[in-house]
C-alpha cells in the first residue's frame, strides 16, 4: 500500500502539532513554548493579493512577494498571522519584553497565587562588566574568580528573600504585600499573543548584538526554532532585510561619496585619516560621536575603509 505524498496543508498541520506546548529551556530555568499559530507564510500573501484577485500562485512567486513586502516595510500583511507563546521569564527580563505594547499579555498573579519558586542564577563566569560606552550594556565577562564571589552573594540574597516571603505567608500577611521584596531574578510565567509583523520588530530589536544577552537568548529561541519553522519565508526574508541588512543614512550616503571620489587617487580601503577628512561637517568638531563611529564601522564592514586605527603619538 502506497502513502500519498502530504499535501502542504498536511505538512504545515504536522509541523504545528509537532511544536505546540513543546518547552525550548532558555536560561537555567526559563522556556518558550508555541500554544498555537493562526496562518502561515501563505496568510501574508493572501491578504497582499487581496487587492488583485487571484493573481498568481507558484511559491517562487509567494517567495518574491513576501521579499517585496518585507523589503519595502509593508505591514499589514503580516499582520494576519498570529501566534500565541507561554513563557517562564525573570522579572528583570520581563520588565524589557512588556514594553512591546502590541501583544496581548495574561500574566501569572503572584497576589492571587504563591510566587513561583525559582530565582535565575549566574554562574562565577558568567557576571559581565559595565560597558564603558554604553550605559545600558555589558561588555566582557569578570574572571571566574571574581565572579565566584557574587555567585555566592547571590545564592545567600535569593535564599533569605525566599525564607523571609514564606515566613510572612506563614505568619498570614496577605500575598500582595508579601511578595514585595522578592528579587528580580524571580521567575514569571505569561501567555503572550501577537502578529507576526509585531513579532517580527520584537525579534529585530530584542537578537540585536545591543540588546540585554537575557531577553536576546528567548528572542533567538522563538525565532529560530518557533518562526522559522511556521514561517520559512518570511524568516528568510526577515534575516536578509532586517537582521543581516544595514541601514545607511543620508549622512552615511555622503561620506562614502566623498571617499569614492578620494579613491580614484588613494584607493580602496580608505584610511582612518581619509575616513576624517570625509565625515559630515556636523561631527568634524566633536570629540565624540556615537553617529560617526557608526558610520565608521559601517564602512569597515562594507571593506572601504581600513578596520585598524593608527596608534595616537
Amino acid at each position: 500500500m502506497t502513502t500519498p505524498h502530504a499535501t502542504p496543508d498536511t505538512e504545515r498541520s504536522n509541523r504545528l502539532e509537532s511544536l505546540r506546548w513543546k518547552k525550548f529551556p532558555v536560561l537555567d530555568d526559563g522556556f518558550v513554548a508555541l500554544v498555537d499559530c493562526m496562518g502561515d507564510d501563505s496568510s501574508v500573501v493572501q491578504a497582499a493579493r487581496v487587492s488583485y484577485g487571484e493573481g498568481t500562485r507558484k511559491v517562487s512567486d509567494d517567495r518574491q512577494l513576501i521579499r517585496y513586502l518585507l523589503r519595502h516595510a509593508h505591514t499589514t500583511p503580516f499582520e494576519m498571522a498570529e501566534l500565541k507563546f507561554v513563557v517562564r521569564v525573570p522579572m528583570d527580563c520581563w520588565r524589557q519584553w512588556i514594553r512591546h505594547r502590541t501583544a496581548s499579555i495574561n500574566e501569572y498573579s503572584t497576589r492571587y497565587s504563591l510566587a513561583i519558586d525559582s530565582m535565575q542564577a549566574t554562574h562565577d563566569g558568567e557576571w559581565r562588566s559595565q560597558a564603558g560606552s554604553n550605559r545600558q550594556g555589558s561588555d566582557g565577562l569578570l574572571t571566574k574568580l571574581a565572579g565566584h564571589k557574587h555567585t555566592q552573594l547571590e545564592m545567600e540574597l535569593q535564599s533569605l528573600a525566599r525564607r523571609v516571603y514564606e515566613e510572612r505567608l506563614g505568619d498570614g500577611i496577605a500575598r500582595e504585600q508579601a511578595r514585595k521584596d522578592l528579587p528580580l531574578s524571580t521567575y514569571t510565567e505569561a501567555y503572550w499573543k501577537i502578529d507576526l509583523h509585531n513579532l517580527l520588530h520584537f525579534l529585530a530589536l530584542r537578537m540585536d548584538v545591543h540588546a540585554q544577552l537575557e531577553i536576546r537568548r528567548y528572542a533567538e529561541t522563538i525565532g529560530q526554532e518557533i518562526v522559522q519553522p511556521l514561517f520559512p519565508l518570511v524568516w528568510e526574508a526577515f534575516l536578509d532585510y532586517r537582521v543581516d541588512a544595514m541601514r545607511l543614512t543620508k549622512l552615511d550616503c555622503g561620506v562614502i561619496q566623498r571617499l569614492a571620489t578620494q579613491s580614484g587617487k588613494k584607493g580602496v580601503p580608505a584610511s582612518h585619516a581619509a575616513f576624517l577628512a570625509a565625515q559630515h561637517a556636523s561631527w568634524a568638531n566633536l570629540e565624540r560621536s556615537r553617529e560617526r563611529d557608526e558610520c565608521l564601522q559601517k564602512l569597515i564592514t562594507l571593506g572601504l575603509v581600513v578596520a585598524s586605527v593608527p596608534a595616537a603619538d
